[in-house]
């Protein structure tokens, strides 16, 4: 079966989670990925969103953190300050799922301006949660579509803390959580070196070359010397990813 980009995306970043995890998950491509996951290979997931909804499962994604389809399909809903204080400080959350406008090298992300901070050339919408997640979950995954203006070689605003720059950064600031572990694009999936931190293509996605992966990216890529190809999505993955946004276009009051 054909699929986008996108969807190659979003099913790349579902294989990854298991039945075992507790996912603090984020609005858009993370969403989406972690809800596949729970249709699909890993129904046992735990799904938590900012808004303190505890094991949530929506049938449509939801627009934002606020959307009572979360809350409504959710095992029970906590006060945020629980929700941050208690689960994500306090280290029971394996899965943190992020998205950003910006990101560089070292998978630090930028959800807070483009230009200089005081006459930014755009405002975006800021950090929310994203600094405590990047910081107090296990692990992280970034879902990032792949593009020059995405993938940059300095941030002018680092919102959400990756690998610093470089191996040990983390570790000098006193966290203890492993940070970015897999960055997942529309063309490829990265990894962090484990000598550098550096990231590193270590999957193309079928028919993706490795000139187009580096002509989305701002700094020279290194690419991994067991360098793999992304498995095709499955029809299984197709289907249920499509109805899934079939019923989101349909509750939204969106033509399917």
């Amino acid at each position: 079966m054909n699929h986008t980009p996108t969807e190659m995306m979003t099913i790349a970043a579902s294989r990854l989670l298991t039945n075992d995890d507790i996912c603090f998950v984020g609005i858009g491509a993370p969403s989406a990925a972690c809800n596949l996951a729970r249709l699909t290979h890993a129904p046992g997931i735990t799904l938590i969103y900012e808004s303190g909804t505890l094991s949530t499962r929506p049938s449509v994604l939801p627009l934002s953190i606020g959307d009572g389809e979360l809350c409504d399909t959710a095992l029970t809903t906590v006060p945020v300050p629980e929700m941050f204080r208690y689960w994500l400080q306090g280290g029971r959350i394996t899965i943190g799922f992020l998205g950003g406008a910006q990101i560089d090298r070292f998978a630090n992300l930028n959800t807070t301006v483009v230009g200089d901070y005081d006459a930014p050339k755009v405002r975006l919408p800021g950090g929310g949660g994203a600094p405590e997640i990047a910081s107090n979950c296990g692990q992280i995954f970034i879902t990032i579509a792949m593009g020059s203006r995405a993938f940059v070689e300095t941030l002018p605003f680092i919102t959400s803390f990756g690998h610093g720059t470089g191996k040990g950064d983390r570790e000098k600031l006193g966290l203890r959580t492993k940070g970015p572990t897999r960055v997942i694009t529309d063309l490829c999936v990265m990894a962090p070196d484990p000598e550098t931190a550096e990231l590193s293509v270590i999957s193309l996605h079928p028919g993706v070359t490795r000139e187009q992966v580096q002509a989305g990216c701002g700094w020279p890529l290194r690419f991994a010397a067991d360098l793999t190809e992304t498995p095709a999505p499955s029809a299984e993955e197709l289907e249920v990813l499509r109805g899934l946004h079939a019923r989101t276009r349909q509750a939204h009051g969106v033509a399917a």
